[in-house]
């Protein structure tokens, strides 16, 4: 079973980059033409573990776990996480413009929820189903996406480039309802304990100023 596999394989996760509070903001960020609610849609791995870190940040209101690149008949975790799909393991985040950006959100996603430089694997988890993807939804997105990528490639912050896919948005599907909330459902998971939680502990440590002000996380 895959969930299995995950559990045993956690110790062969690759170490965290070593990202420090200096992190660059985005020099382009979305404009803040309304306090209507927006969404982003990312994939960086196992989408357990991106779920867990956006839930916390504060705008954030809802955080879905899904599959996004291919059609709705292949969207089904058993056939994805055998990478048989041209799908991602995705998380639609919703979030309030009034309270966190899309440029900020990027720069979670970028610093802390994955690493963006390896390609078509994070940690314990290899396949093209785990790549490193910004699904735009709008070219206004797909702007910001672009030059945060090349600003911090022209900013040599990580030692290797940015190797994260910027793609059209063409559908999101929901993952089965045992995926949701998963890191909160299943605390002492070794995977979760291992593979998720740090990259929690580093959002916290790094950039406590993104937490949420309610100690509750976004939920579905």
């Amino acid at each position: 079973m895959e969930i299995v596999r995950r559990s045993l394989l956690f110790l062969a996760a690759l170490p965290l980059l070593a990202v420090d509070a200096n992190f660059p903001d985005p020099a382009l960020d979305v404009k803040k033409a309304s306090p209507a609610k927006q969404t982003a849609v990312f994939a960086g791995g196992c989408f357990w573990c991106v779920e867990a870190v956006f839930e916390i940040m504060e705008g954030v209101e809802d955080v879905v776990s899904g599959y996004s690149g291919d059609t709705e008949e292949k969207a089904k975790y058993d056939i994805v996480s055998g990478g048989a799909t041209k799908h991602a393991e995705a998380v639609l985040i919703t979030f309030d413009p009034t309270k966190t950006s899309y440029g900020q959100l990027l720069k979670i996603f970028f610093s802390v929820a994955h690493d963006p430089t390896s390609l078509n694997r994070q940690g314990p988890d290899v396949g093209t189903q785990y790549r490193s993807a910004i699904f735009y939804a709008n070219a206004e997105q797909k702007k910001v996406a672009e030059a945060y990528i090349q600003q911090l490639n022209k900013a040599h912050v990580f030692p290797k480039m940015i190797v994260t896919e910027v793609a059209a948005l063409d559908k999101f599907y929901t993952a089965e309802s045992y995926h949701q909330n998963y890191a909160g459902n299943n605390r002492w998971n070794p995977y979760i304990v291992n593979v998720s939680d740090p990259k929690v502990e580093k959002l916290k440590k790094l950039f406590p100023g993104c937490l949420r002000k309610s100690k509750t996380p976004a939920k579905k």
